[in-house]
């Protein structure tokens, strides 16, 4: 372990981890073209998974909350996102234009969903048990199995079919390579939030306010600033985000049920963990190396497919106890 951490660390560190990866499937595999179809299909999920679970790690490494209930906002957004499509589903079929238009108002009720769930979570549930982690764990575990209660009154138990735009749908063949449309969306999509996070975090005078709060509460109070409202920013924005990402995995499954997000909560844990918690980059390295283990097993060991994710926490777990990049506080 050693010398596979000291040949990491000179050549670029655990952040080389998901290339390694792709190079001994290469390998494994033998068929290029399954491998590159395999990889972009690992690298999308990745970034989908990736967006559920960056606001799983800002609250918790900004705010030190353990919310179990993130998954619920999850399904939300895919609820939410689906139902707009469907409302506009005659803008899917009125041209490039109109559809562009209906996915981005599905997206964008998905995150005002968030948003405002979001903010009430904070207000009403989290606020109260701030600083102590088993009742966070209790609290949010009920307020998750109430929200699936609730979209199983408003949508049904029955599963429902998620409308795409045409744009998005079928594959581009180049050679004997097959690659999805949305897929390559997704993972575009999945790459500007995770800029966008880190000029938020490490560019802007918010995200440096946010940072020196979680390290000195009452210096930054002192000053004159309004930690809290800081805090609830952040909470609304992890919510987005969780919601933003369900919305996005709902176009990829093209049929959801009010399960979604507790099936989803079980990877996004394992993503947060492994990535090391509190921190962005560990959670999209994280994100990264499930979606591609999840697709190279799949195809190399399909009955190993299931138990991938645990065997790959605790190889992980017993190489880094502290996950691959922690945050540093």
């Amino acid at each position: 372990m050693d010398k596979l951490t000291d040949t990491l660390g000179r050549y670029g560190g655990v952040n080389l981890l998901p290339l390694a990866l792709a190079g001994v499937a290469f390998f494994l595999i033998g068929a290029p073209s399954s491998w590159v179809t395999l990889t972009v299909a690992g690298l999308s999920m990745g970034m989908m998974v990736f967006l559920m679970a960056s606001g799983l790690s800002l609250v918790f490494g900004l705010m030190d909350v353990l919310n179990f209930g993130h998954s619920a906002f999850v399904s939300f957004g895919a609820f939410v996102a689906a139902s707009v499509l469907a409302l506009l589903g005659g803008w899917l079929d009125g041209g490039p234009l109109l559809a562009s238009a209906a996915l981005a108002l599905a997206l964008i009720a998905a995150i005002a969903f968030g948003l405002a769930a979001g903010l009430f979570f904070e207000t009403v549930i989290i606020r109260p048990v701030y600083r102590d982690h088993l009742r966070q764990i209790l609290i949010t575990m009920g307020a998750l199995i109430v929200s699936e209660q609730i979209i199983l009154a408003i949508w049904g138990g029955t599963p429902i079919t998620v409308l795409r735009p045409p744009f998005l749908e079928g594959a581009w063949i180049i050679g004997d390579v097959s690659i999805e449309i949305y897929r390559l969306f997704a993972f575009v999509l999945g790459a500007a939030v995770f800029a966008g996070l880190m000029v938020l975090l490490n560019k802007t005078r918010i995200g440096l306010l946010i940072r020196a709060g979680v390290e000195n509460r009452e210096m930054v109070e002192a000053l004159g600033f309004k930690i809290n409202r800081l805090f609830i920013g952040v909470f609304m924005l992890g919510s987005a985000l969780a919601a933003l990402g369900g919305a996005m995995w709902a176009g990829y499954e093209t049929l959801i049920t009010p399960a979604l997000g507790g099936e989803m909560m079980i990877v996004v844990f394992i993503v947060v963990i492994i990535g090391g918690l509190g921190s962005i980059e560990g959670t999209l390295l994280g994100a990264l190396i499930v979606g591609l283990t999840a697709n190279y097993i799949g195809y190399l060991a399909p009955k190993l497919a299931l138990a991938s994710n645990m065997i790959l926490m605790m190889a992980i777990l017993m190489w880094r106890p502290s996950g691959l990049r922690p945050a540093v506080k």
